[in-house]
């Protein structure tokens, strides 16, 4: 019999709040069966294991973050001002949600990210912004694994204090904020060879 007032969310977002604690791979069957003082087995109720339970935690966590980004960048002037706030919002979900952002970046099964709101949703705010400037495929593609690579990277240095340089870590960010935004307005063309390959107009 299921315990009474578990459910799959209320799992899911414990396990979310541990991870933030001790980290996305510290979030394991046992330590959440801990929580709620019930056995292993009684979790399988409600999730088919640790990989359904870690990508639950992914899902919802991609929920909050592009919530807090889409109120972010709601009403906003495309260009600087939209990813400005687009950025800043994204660096300040993963700084104050270390596990939950962490749980964002495990490989889901596109059949999952296809069927689910959030990410339709982050798909929809982040080509959004981009064909503000401009952008169509493929470059729409490129541009976002350049800013998911530039966000990213930028978080996870920042998260382990290894930017060591005395100048503000915040005006580098602002400046890596200015560079891209430069770069988006100016995006490379590229042209198409005949043997059907790309590369950039120089």
């Amino acid at each position: 019999m299921p315990r009474a007032g578990l459910t799959p969310e209320r799992l899911v977002a414990a396990a979310a709040d541990l991870a933030d604690e001790v980290g996305v791979e510290g979030v394991t069957l046992s330590a959440l069966a801990r929580r709620f003082g019930v056995k292993d087995a009684s979790l399988y109720t409600h999730v088919r294991g640790l990989r359904d339970l870690r990508i639950r935690m992914a899902l919802l966590a991609g929920g909050e973050m592009i919530d807090r980004i889409a109120a972010a960048v709601e009403g906003r002037a495309a260009g600087r001002d939209t990813l400005a706030a687009f950025a800043a919002a994204y660096r300040a979900y993963a700084l104050e949600h270390p596990g939950r952002y962490a749980a964002t970046q495990l490989r889901i099964d596109p059949e999952l990210v296809t069927d689910s709101p959030a990410m339709r949703r982050t798909a929809d705010v982040t080509y959004g912004m981009l064909r503000a400037y401009g952008l169509e495929e493929p470059d729409l593609t490129d541009a976002v694994r350049l800013l998911r690579s530039t966000f990213h990277g930028y978080c996870a240095l920042e998260s382990t204090g290894a930017f060591g340089a005395p100048r503000a870590v915040q005006v580098s960010w602002d400046r890596a904020i200015d560079a891209l935004h430069v770069l988006l307005r100016n995006w490379p063309s590229e042209k198409r060879t005949p043997d059907g390959r790309t590369h950039p107009i120089r």
